[in-house]
């Protein structure tokens, strides 16, 4: 038998359940770090038609995927059960800053529905994003809530018992160490997508689940990108001027306020620079006033950017700032770059894309604004692998396939009295 066929055969495969999926980022992510059966839920048309595009397109990863169009409120995820892996993203509008922050009394606080997913389908690890102020301490309370509730998913709420009451006894649970029923290791942290090269300044906070019985340990991965990289690439050695084919003279160009911080810079510091926008989009062709590009998928200028005060546009130089989603269209001064020329814009939704790490064969269905949203309310591509990888390695050394029965099963199926493999 070819070595490439057996090493796909003894290859683990990994089920993976995305809730929210909206464009796709967290699962595409997920399966790029080795899940490869994938089942994407989302109630939205749009970017329901957005996935399924790009399965008939066949793009890398999402051809086997299984896409459902419905409201997980009405899912019974017990039809999951055999879910490793479960991700996803609760609508982020009733923590966001940009929002009436109404937590748990907003009607698109989705997670108890997460929280039931974990009870009801009982995923080997779970993988939760939200926004960073859901850790913030008006919030707090109900964040260390959430927190417990997914610690302890089967230790459900009574009847006539108030949240802070349940939060109570989770609590005593917790601090008791006698639970005997199914529970979870949880860690939670905020990472900021541009440490991890991608080119955009977007804080999130990540919850990461394993099943306890599993002795799985994780940690968040650390930094692989930094500002203080970016600089001395900037402003110390030049590299980053030549690179984009300006003079080095550039280096002299150096704020007063960054001059300050270059002699106490480590000169051998190990990270990458951090990715700017020049970084991502400069290779694209320049839509201009009234251009689109029929070269690049969804690379077309929608006019009538605005700058406002404190909302100035992205400089080319430096890493985007927060793709925003906005529910009734981007709000005013976001998603706009200013170029060299000194000329504001808007983002192309290409362009947003490259800044959340979409490949550029990834095709997004909607109006402008219905794609801007797609693409804000995405997890980045490359983010998400980073924080799922770790997981799927886990995974793959407990993997009942390392067993020889299961190898010759898998290997020879219709077989009844196949020769031992020695493996």
């Amino acid at each position: 038998m070819n070595t490439a066929v057996v090493t796909d055969i003894l290859r683990p495969s990994f089920r993976a359940l995305e809730l929210c999926v909206g464009a796709g980022g967290l699962a595409l992510g997920m399966s790029r770090s080795g899940f490869d059966q994938v089942t994407v839920i989302d109630f939205d048309s749009h970017a329901c038609k957005t996935l399924r595009d790009n399965k008939i397109k066949k793009v890398a990863f999402v051809s086997d995927w299984k896409i459902v169009e419905a409201d997980i409120s009405d899912l019974n995820f017990a039809d999951y059960a055999d879910t490793d892996m479960l991700s996803g993203g609760p609508p982020c509008q009733p923590f966001s800053q940009g929002g009436k922050r109404d937590g748990r009394s907003d009607d698109r606080e989705m997670f108890p529905h997460f929280i039931r997913a974990v009870r009801e389908c009982g995923p080997k690890a779970f993988v939760i994003e939200n926004v960073k102020g859901l850790r913030d301490p008006s919030l707090l309370g109900y964040f260390s809530y959430v927190v417990l509730q997914l610690r302890f998913p089967h230790v459900q709420r009574r009847k006539g018992e108030k949240w802070k009451e349940h939060r109570a006894r989770l609590e005593r649970l917790a601090t008791g160490g006698k639970y005997a029923g199914i529970q979870y290791n949880v860690v939670w942290q905020v990472l900021n997508a541009a440490d991890y090269g991608v080119a955009q300044r977007r804080e999130r906070v990540f919850i990461v689940g394993i099943r306890a019985d599993l002795k799985i340990a994780y940690s968040f991965p650390l930094p692989t990108h930094t500002r203080e990289a970016l600089m001395i690439d900037q402003w110390v050695t030049g590299d980053y001027w030549k690179r984009h084919g300006f003079s080095k003279r550039r280096i002299h160009e150096c704020p007063e306020q960054l001059k300050k911080l270059l002699p106490k810079l480590d000169k051998n510091e190990s990270t990458k620079a951090w990715r700017t926008v020049r970084d991502a989009i400069s290779d694209l062709p320049n839509v201009g006033l009234g251009r689109t590009s029929h070269k690049v998928l969804n690379h077309f200028l929608n006019p009538g950017a605005r700058a406002y005060a404190g909302h100035d546009g992205c400089n080319m130089d430096y890493v985007a700032k927060t793709i925003k989603a906005g529910h009734h269209g981007v709000p005013g001064g976001e998603n706009i770059v200013r170029l060299d020329s000194g000329m504001i814009r808007y983002f192309s939704v290409r362009e947003c894309a490259r800044l959340q790490a979409f490949p550029d064969e990834w095709e997004f269905n909607g109006s402008w604004c219905g794609c801007m949203r797609q693409i804000g309310n995405a997890v980045p591509v490359t983010l998400g692998e980073v924080v799922t990888a770790p997981l799927a390695r886990a995974l793959q050394s407990q993997s009942q396939s390392a067993d020889p029965k299961v190898i010759r099963k898998r290997m020879f199926p219709n077989s009844q009295n196949c020769v031992a493999l020695r493996l």
